[in-house]
């Protein structure tokens, strides 16, 4: 099982290792990145540290004029396309003009998310949550594997969960919250998902010389939380009045793309794959009732057996092309 591998490795970098440390003296000259959500954020983040290290860098976004002038001064080789995940006709647009754009990809970040949202359908009605986090995600993946299986020194999918994951497992007789619904079971759940989501796309990849990782960036204040109201982030001791960061462990937004940047670029995990990271490392399995904040992953969400159930509810439910048939 995946979870067997869960095991730290050796890694030179810890919780306080940025962007730029996990990145110094790597060149990227030559390689190709997609970055969702890289405009804002672990996402702009992610882009710069890329940039900076000479990749061609292409960013998704809901808001492209809003990317384009997150990213004006950035510089490099970066271009905006515009993509909404919560609409698979606008992800298959999307993903059609990558596929013109690039022979080939060599490192895809599943960055942007959304959190805690008031309740809201997508699509066909999918809970919102679900639908932008994973599926928008799983089809975006799979609308640009061809690209990932034509990298010449094989391709790496970094994947950001949460610990939210810990909260709930897939919820599989109502995904979609019909009886009732709980915008943290719904984050929760959607986090579960991007992890097994990872493990059996790097199951089906790897063949290709397709390797892919799940991630908990860390505590970070960012965009992510615009759905929640400055009291409830007081209440839960993130920030105070006037919404600066108070609570322990938080990171900076450089501090939280580390993890995503070494899963991409880490000669330690090549080889490996379907790992959960945390703190540029690889995660242990905690029990049930585990505090969230003292880290690790739960079995259910790195079990080979519930990723590869959920990976034929995501083909179903999206009409996705499937890999490795």
């Amino acid at each position: 099982m995946t979870s067997t591998a869960q095991q730290p490795i050796g890694s030179p970098f810890s919780a306080a290792g940025t962007a730029q440390d996990v990145t110094a003296g790597l060149d990227l000259s030559g390689r190709s990145a997609v970055v969702t959500g890289g405009y804002s954020g672990l996402g702009l983040e992610t882009t710069r540290a890329l940039v900076a290290a000479g990749a061609r860098v292409v960013v998704p976004a809901r808001r492209p004029e809003v990317a384009r002038a997150a990213l004006d001064g950035v510089g490099g080789d970066v271009e905006v396309v515009a993509m909404d995940l919560g609409d698979l006709g606008s992800v298959r647009a999307a993903a059609a003009h990558i596929r013109e754009a690039l022979g080939a990809l060599d490192l895809l970040f599943a960055t942007a998310g959304v959190m805690a949202t008031p309740e809201r359908y997508a699509g066909p009605g999918w809970e919102s949550q679900l639908a932008v986090n994973h599926f928008g995600h799983f089809a975006l993946a799979c609308e640009l594997y061809p690209l990932l299986a034509a990298a010449r020194d094989g391709a790496r999918v970094v994947v950001n969960s949460s610990a939210g994951h810990t909260l709930t497992g897939i919820r599989w007789d109502d995904p979609h919250f019909r009886t009732g619904y709980d915008k943290w079971l719904a984050y929760g759940q959607a986090k579960t998902a991007n992890a097994l989501f990872a493990v059996h796309l790097d199951a089906l990849g790897r063949g290709d010389g397709v390797r892919a990782f799940v991630l908990h960036p860390g505590k970070i204040i960012t965009g992510l939380q615009r759905e929640m109201t400055l009291q409830e982030q007081v209440d839960l001791g993130w920030v105070d009045e006037r919404g600066r960061v108070v609570g322990a462990g938080f990171k900076s937004p450089s501090q939280g793309a580390a993890t995503g940047l070494w899963a991409a670029t880490s000669p330690l995990l090549a080889g490996r794959g379907g790992l959960y990271l945390e703190d540029c490392e690889v995660a242990v399995v905690t029990a049930p009732g585990t505090p969230m904040d003292d880290g690790g992953v739960r079995a259910y969400a790195v079990d080979p057996d519930a990723a590869a159930r959920l990976w034929e509810l995501s083909v179903a439910a999206t009409g996705a092309t499937p890999i490795g048939r």
